[in-house]
């Protein structure tokens, strides 16, 4: 029987580059994501507190297993400057059989 080929995306808004980074470095260290992709110049609108907001932030995804998101999600919530972030997790999907294989590894901790 072969492997899954399900991954997860979890979708993280920033407020820039620098804490995408900071964040996405982590968790890859921590073997909670194989990978974070921050993609810069998102424009937000929102209310917050009752306020129209527009903010300008980056977009950090994270590439990820079922077994680990639950962990990700923690750590992205205890680490995020945000008060209330956005954790999303994207429905799984289907990788190519190396790329999975490859984030399986890179997110085993035994």
């Amino acid at each position: 029987m072969s492997e899954s080929t399900e991954i997860l995306l979890v979708y993280v808004p920033v407020p820039d580059e620098a804490a995408g980074r900071a964040l996405a470095e982590g968790a890859v260290g921590q073997k909670l994501a194989a990978c974070g992709n921050i993609l810069p110049g998102m424009t937000s609108v929102y209310e917050w507190e009752g306020r129209l907001e527009t903010a300008s932030e980056a977009l950090l995804l994270f590439k990820t297993t079922e077994a680990r998101a639950e962990a990700l999600e923690a750590y992205v919530q205890a680490q995020h400057p945000y008060d209330c972030p956005c954790i999303l997790r994207l429905q799984p999907g289907q990788a190519n059989p190396a790329f999975a294989a490859w984030v399986r590894q890179q997110t085993r901790t035994d």
